[in-house]
């Protein structure tokens, strides 16, 4: 790796105003680490949207380069776990907030911060799932963890068509699980019926107060919005279930009683995709492997290039953009 190679670089003046644009980047400006791969493809989530954006403070040094997940083949390495050659994919770590990420051509990282990737998707397929299907998977564990299994009753899906959501719905249909969706997108009814969701509900259903206990109706739960979306989850579920929280984007704050937890056993789990141990990675992905059907990828999946990506952010902000983008670059 002897010459230049492009990346989306955020930088800011001296008055601290972002910008964010596409640039040529000598190999001695990569951080440290001991791995080194060449990225095939990256994604452009929600976390790196509010980088680019400047919208909210993720970024914790500059210059920085976003994206929190990347796939590609291993061009340098003096980790003993990985050789030149090998496939692999990263999630989280911090990566593309305060260590540079994927939406470049070359990374260089901590080696035990890589997983294999599984033979069983290629660099594309695997940027479908990223962070958001890894999440989702991570999710759907933490259920099975606590008891809930398809037999259990029907699981609800907060902010089902976006990424965590919608592979959510796909993996649990898969499965064997009845599964409610929740969304403030009505148009988006017939995509979520085709991922597998038997019941669609409309996102304003959940949004303002309501009783500490409602009516039982769902086993379990996998919510990425959190605030009142997330008490009101909690108050709905039956006796023992089960709500995995592992999303804000309704908010930080958690206007609930304890009600659910004391009266009805209901047990919420914090899921964590950045900071996750090495080995529930490498479960999440085998899972994957075995319980996400690819055929379910492409209409979950769109794709957008290295110079798309500071445009899209606006969207992916607005609730334009549907599912996945997938970013490829060197594939």
């Amino acid at each position: 790796m002897n010459s230049s190679f492009r990346a989306l670089l955020i930088d800011r003046d001296d008055d601290k105003k972002q910008s964010a644009q596409i640039a040529e980047v000598a190999p001695d400006q990569l951080p440290e680490g001991d791995v080194t791969v060449r990225v095939a493809a990256s994604t452009l989530n929600y976390k790196d949207a509010l980088a680019i954006t400047g919208a909210s403070p993720v970024v914790r040094q500059f210059p920085m380069v976003p994206g929190i997940d990347f796939a590609g083949i291993v061009e340098e390495s003096s980790n003993p776990n990985f050789a030149a050659g090998d496939r692999v994919v990263l999630n989280g770590w911090g990566v593309g907030e305060k260590h540079w990420g994927g939406l470049a051509e070359y990374a260089r990282v901590n080696g035990d911060w890589l997983v294999p990737l599984e033979s069983a998707f290629t660099f594309a397929q695997a940027m479908s799932i990223g962070t958001a299907g890894y999440t989702a998977m991570l999710c759907v564990m933490a259920l099975e963890r606590n008891g809930v299994s398809p037999e259990s009753g029907e699981i609800l899906v907060t902010g089902a068509a976006g990424g965590v959501g919608s592979i959510a719905v796909a993996i649990l249909h898969k499965l064997g699980y009845q599964v409610a969706a929740v969304t403030g997108r009505p148009e988006e009814a017939d995509y979520l019926t085709e991922l597998g969701a038997t019941r669609i509900l409309p996102r304003a259903d959940f949004t303002e107060p309501g009783r500490p206990l409602a009516k039982e109706q769902w086993a379990g739960a996998i919510d990425v919005v959190g605030g009142q979306v997330l008490a009101n989850v909690c108050a709905g579920t039956k006796y023992r279930g089960a709500v995995a929280a592992c999303g804000l984007a309704g908010g930080m704050d958690f206007p609930a009683t304890v009600a659910p937890f004391i009266l009805r056993g209901v047990t919420l789990v914090g899921v964590d995709s950045v900071m996750c141990p090495v080995g529930e990675r490498r479960e999440a992905w085998r899972r994957l492997a075995d319980d996400l059907d690819p055929t379910v990828l492409q209409p979950v999946t769109t794709a957008a290039t290295l110079d798309d990506c500071a445009r899209l952010a606006d969207d992916l902000l607005a609730g334009k953009v549907r599912g996945r983008i997938v970013v490829p670059i060197g594939e």
